[in-house]
């Protein structure tokens, strides 16, 4: 293991889409959705291990979840989870845990990854963040983690690498541009293309590395932290921390840096990546019986096909003349949406918090 690697989980989001399951108090990384007998954290925490020391772990989210990542990872320390006292989007998440580093770990790599995401052939998936880690330790670069589409997905963002600029690693390409998630006919444009890969969102840098294009790119952001620079690794970092995150932009790392810095690096993969951000999607990567139902506990289906189907493992669920259909049953909200309306879900957790206020959220 290389002990000046350090990884960095983000785990501060609620998982709406996958409402009503991910709710507030339990969001997605939290849960076991895929049926695997483990959560998304603990996954993601474990592919990580094999190649990361325990104590080589920073899980920023937010402070209402630092039990729980606790109890899901008991393997680190309770100083090792960094608590957002509200969520301020990724460079803030990012910056802050780049604080933490450069006080108690100088010099160190930062691998950071979302909490949440699928990983299908985890042996490779380490080959390519080591390959990633040796570049960045090597150069003075920013390296992000591209994967090979196999569709014009519009719920992603697009990385257009620079065919001219191919390192010694017929895989690691400089970035040519950002595209966020685009509408169809792009995206199938994208595709053909060839130049264009889905961004998984997992970034390899030194800290000291992307300190300097935080400097640069997001000078305010910078300003707030270096403002409690020597409580770091302190007690009173939560108290300073809580001090100024609200007072911090919302605003991504791809837009905030990716986007604008000129040492930006793509390596090109295909390790079996999701990120498992809808029922859709979720749909897509699970076992499915003959009629292409998903089904979870006692389902009776009688000509239904193509439908997922979550309920509770005590319940009895019985359905008849579905097609196409999500069904999920959280034991206090029981939703039926057609599969090609997911995207109303925001819309229905909108209006069930105005009819009902919190209580089913």
């Amino acid at each position: 293991m290389n002990e000046n690697r350090y990884c960095v989980i983000m785990a501060g989001g609620i998982g709406s889409r996958f409402w009503p399951i991910s709710r507030r108090t339990m969001p997605k990384q939290f849960l076991d959705i895929l049926g695997t007998g483990k959560s998304f954290i603990r996954h993601t925490y474990e592919r990580f291990a094999a190649a990361i020391p325990p104590e080589n772990f920073l899980v920023v989210t937010n402070g209402c979840y630092r039990d729980l990542v606790l109890e899901h990872i008991p393997e680190i320390a309770p100083e090792q989870v960094l608590c957002e006292p509200v969520g301020r989007n990724t460079a803030p998440c990012i910056a802050y845990a780049a604080w933490r580093l450069k006080t108690v770990a100088p010099g160190a790599t930062m691998i950071v990854t979302p909490s949440d995401h699928l990983i299908l052939d985890e042996e490779e998936f380490r080959r390519v963040i080591g390959e990633g880690a040796e570049f960045v330790e090597r150069e003075e670069a920013i390296m992000t983690i591209g994967i090979r589409p196999n569709r014009p997905d519009t719920g992603y963002g697009y990385i257009q690498i620079d065919n001219l600029s191919q390192q010694a690693n017929p895989a690691m390409y400089k970035v040519k541009t950002f595209t966020e998630k685009p509408n169809l006919e792009l995206a199938k444009v994208f595709v053909e293309s060839g130049e264009f890969f889905w961004n998984s969102g997992i970034f390899i840098w030194k800290t000291d590395t992307i300190m300097r294009c935080l400097d640069e790119f997001l000078p305010d952001l910078q300003q707030m932290f270096a403002s409690i620079a020597l409580f770091y690794g302190r007690p009173e970092e939560s108290e300073y921390i809580g001090r100024i995150y609200p007072e911090c932009r919302n605003i991504s790392i791809d837009f905030g840096v990716m986007e604008k810095a000129r040492n930006v690096y793509v390596r090109c993969s295909d390790f079996g990546w999701s990120d498992v951000g809808t029922w859709g999607s979720l749909y897509t990567h699970s076992p499915k019986d003959e009629a292409g139902n998903v089904q979870s506990a006692e389902c009776m289906l009688y000509d239904t096909k193509g439908c997922i189907v979550k309920t509770a493992p005590d319940k009895l669920t019985v359905i008849e003349g579905l097609e196409d259909y999500i069904v999920v049953d959280s034991g206090d909200v029981l939703m039926i949406c057609p599969k090609a309306n997911e995207q109303n879900i925001k819309k229905f957790i909108d209006d069930a918090k105005f009819k009902t206020g919190d209580r089913f959220i």
